[in-house]
């Protein structure tokens, strides 16, 4: 997969889980991804492995939410092809208001699907604008 190729399917991937978290709209992520794909939620977690397994995990993440404004900064394309995008989600869980920051490092196969993802995040109360905002506003 060339740049222009990754840097089109981090976009893609950017875009789809901006909406798609913030309808929970399960499919729509799943069809962002491989077959065989492993998901880590958090770095000492078991990773979710395969499509299946994502999907419970998405609809286990999203039982208690309330999603109010989900923004996802451009992302940032390396080498391998590997993305990483910031993330901030204002929500509201079992009546109160959350902020959910963080970012998330995307890997692509060359037909531009996702085989492997990691996600690093932090839960605060309240509606909060991480400090700086996010990195990068595209």
């Amino acid at each position: 997969m060339d740049n222009e190729s990754a840097g089109a399917a981090a976009r893609r991937f950017v875009e789809v889980w901006q909406d798609g978290w913030a309808r929970h709209d399960v499919a729509a992520l799943l069809a962002l991804y491989a077959p065989d794909c492993v998901h880590r939620s958090m770095p000492f977690r078991e990773p979710h492995r395969g499509r299946d397994a994502l999907a419970d995990y998405l609809r286990w993440s999203f039982a208690q939410e309330l999603p109010v404004e989900v923004r996802f900064a451009a992302p940032v394309v390396g080498p391998g092809p590997v993305a990483v995008a910031e993330f901030r989600v204002l929500a509201e869980e079992d009546g109160r208001p959350t902020t959910l920051a963080g970012c998330v490092f995307v890997r692509f196969r060359a037909d531009g699907l996702v085989v492997e993802t990691r996600d690093y995040w932090h839960q605060a109360d309240g509606h909060q604008e991480p400090t700086g905002g996010l990195f990068f506003t595209g």
